[in-house]
């Protein structure tokens, strides 16, 4: 056995899992309590923001690690990368997904209306017009930021960063194979997107805080979102019942059926794909994207929870089937928060300030739709976590408005793949032409 280099305090995932849980329960407890300070408190500060925020200053402070070194009996040093994230989104995230759509009014979903198809395209249009301008803002200010030529291009690079704001990680790989970024470089871009992205993710979560302010300000109509909820809650009142042990085994077997079929068709459909027709596995080609297995894990976890809703497995969400979502929702915030060190927010000032410029154009443009339509703030937010997080963090953000609301997320998310690399492509063009 290897003895460990510790560069960080705890460098184990099971450690590091332990006191990731324990930050939650902290959380959920002081959330609880009566008294006026911390009342006060979450009224201004959501608990889902410090899910995510808490593990981003553990990991920021060096108190535990997503990567770290082994040393191998030959005396080489390995590499180890912590798996929390990866277990929480391929299976966790897939049976909450399953859990939280058990009681989906598919019906009530669409009565959502027009305004969420609508924040999430401008959402898109934020993303595709925003790194133009911002490559137009920075190059007045500091050109040699925006400068390269080749494969040091950096529009081809800032290319991998449309393709993840709009659709997701197939997206971006996509576009690094298109426009053919200097390897070597993209790690760069990466913490761009790393940063911008989590600390987009962070503003909306805190504004989840304040979204009867939001929504009284954008004069926003929330009747088929409290229809919606009301249907929702009313359901779970007339099936509540006393949970049983073999209740939660059962809704457990549920979610992680869900998990197995997701991994089983989804694997073996993005092989065939993959296999069979060239436009799929050249990842070059916009439809790249229905290759990755991520894509068809989540979409069918999604659609076996939907067929289950018009099940009488629905009747476990009187026992709590959607709370044992909303805990698997949690665990993934927390693996999410983990991997941002805000200490690199000061690392290639540049780039990073081309995110934020164009992060900006994405919400100002957002906002502006939002007053003009009257969307509400769940509109916005959700919508424009489809575009930026994708289908990991959509439904995070959409369940903390209420569970119920989970599966809005993820449609959206879903429908970003589609279009991810077509609109990515555009906004590069744009791009390319906003650096000569």
């Amino acid at each position: 056995m290897g003895a460990v280099i510790f560069a960080s305090f705890f460098e184990n995932d099971a450690i590091i899992f332990g006191l990731l849980m324990l930050v939650l329960g902290l959380i959920f407890y002081t959330s609880q309590l009566e008294s006026k300070f911390w009342k006060t408190f979450y009224k201004y500060i959501p608990a889902l923001l410090l899910c995510y925020f808490l593990p981003a200053v553990l990991n920021s402070t060096g108190v535990i690690s997503t990567e770290w070194e082994v040393v191998q009996e030959d005396g080489t040093t390995k590499e180890v990368k912590s798996q929390l994230y990866y277990v929480a989104s391929r299976y966790l995230l897939p049976a909450s997904l399953v859990l939280l759509t058990l009681s989906i009014d598919l019906k009530a979903i669409f009565n959502l209306g027009w305004r969420a198809l609508l924040m999430f395209f401008a959402g898109t249009a934020g993303i595709v017009i925003g790194g133009p301008i911002a490559v137009l803002i920075v190059s007045a200010i500091s050109p040699e930021t925006v400068g390269g030529v080749g494969p040091d291009a950096i529009w081809r690079g800032l290319s991998t960063l449309a393709g993840s704001w709009i659709g997701g990680g197939a997206n971006q790989a996509a576009m690094l194979e298109i426009y053919k970024y200097n390897p070597d470089k993209y790690g760069a871009m990466v913490l761009v997107d790393i940063v911008v992205a989590n600390v987009w993710m962070a503003v909306l979560l805190f504004g989840i805080g304040q979204r009867k302010k939001i929504d009284k300000w954008l004069k926003a109509d929330n009747s088929a979102i409290d229809n919606l909820k009301a249907k929702v809650m009313a359901y779970e009142s007339q099936v509540s019942r006393k949970a049983t042990l073999t209740d939660f085994m059962v809704i457990l077997a549920i979610g992680f059926t869900g998990v197995m079929f997701g991994h089983w068709f989804g694997d073996g459909i993005s092989e065939y794909l993959s296999s069979n027709f060239r436009v799929f596995s050249d990842k070059s080609s916009a439809l790249s994207s229905f290759s990755s297995p991520f894509f068809w894990l989540i979409s069918i976890a999604t659609f076996f929870g939907i067929i289950l809703s018009f099940t009488k497995l629905k009747r476990y969400e009187g026992v709590g089937a959607s709370k044992i979502g909303s805990v698997f929702i949690y665990i993934l915030v927390a693996t999410i928060g983990m991997k941002m060190d805000l200490t690199t927010v000061t690392e290639n000032p540049g780039l990073i300030g081309i995110g934020f410029i164009w992060m900006g154009i994405h919400a100002l443009l957002l906002i502006i739709v939002a007053k003009l339509i009257k969307a509400p703030y769940f509109f916005m937010a959700v919508g424009s976590q489809a575009n930026v997080g994708g289908a990991a963090s959509a439904p995070v953000v959409a369940s903390a408005f209420h569970p119920s609301l989970t599966s809005v997320g993820v449609l959206l998310a879903v429908f970003g793949y589609v279009v991810g690399t077509y609109a990515a492509i555009f906004c590069t063009y744009l791009m390319q032409i906003a650096s000569n």
